[in-house]
């Protein structure tokens, strides 16, 4: 009798380990260690934040790849352009940015130029070109010719004096005279309530 209960205790003893080991498989692997914040588990798929957009193109990309509603498309453009018409160094184009570019702007702005008639010009040429008389056409054409030979002169003036005053505003950064000179003209030529950034200075207003 004793051998036959040994035999059957022998046999029930090994039928519990597997039980136990497939108790211990079930369980959940991680289980010693904290559980992760929904912050960091967000941060871990989502990668590091990537840099802000250097151009208007690249930010709507960005906003189409992105799920966003219209209006918040919208809301964000018109920041932009807020901030970018206010001169904010981060939100203009790469041409317009650094101190050197916003000096030369302040410069120009300062100037009464005769280069910002230029688009006013332009139409009236326009206009006159679809008159009937071939007096007004030639008037209108010998007029143009003064004046676009007056801009030229007073353009290359302007890139003169704004070049000389940034070498000696900024006397370690590397100025090109050409390249000074036509964004001096390009801004002159425009009509001050149209241009970009606004202007932030008053006209006759001194630049040191």
């Amino acid at each position: 009798m004793r051998f036959l209960r040994r035999n059957t205790a022998d046999t029930e003893a090994p039928a519990a380990e597997p039980a136990a080991e497939a108790a211990d498989s079930t369980r959940p692997a991680g289980k010693g260690r904290p559980t992760p914040k929904r912050r960091e588990a967000q941060a871990r798929r989502s990668g590091p934040v990537p840099p802000p957009p250097r151009t208007q193109r690249e930010a709507f990309k960005r906003m189409r790849g992105n799920k966003v509603s219209k209006e918040e498309r919208r809301a964000a453009a018109v920041e932009r352009r807020q901030r970018m018409m206010a001169g904010e160094d981060k939100y203009l184009l790469p041409r317009d940015r650094g101190p050197v570019k916003a000096y030369i702007r302040d410069l120009v702005d300062s100037r009464r130029n005769l280069m910002g008639l230029f688009m006013p010009l332009a139409i009236l040429v326009f206009v006159a070109l679809l008159t009937p008389s071939l007096a007004v056409q030639r008037y209108a054409t010998l007029a143009t010719t003064f004046m676009l030979l007056a801009m030229i002169i007073e353009g290359l003036v302007l890139g003169r004096i704004v070049t000389r005053r940034v070498r000696a505003k900024f006397p370690t950064e590397p100025i090109k005279g050409i390249s000074i000179g036509w964004y001096s003209f390009i801004r002159a030529s425009q009509l001050r309530r149209l241009r970009v950034p606004k202007p932030r200075v008053k006209p006759g207003e001194a630049i040191k």
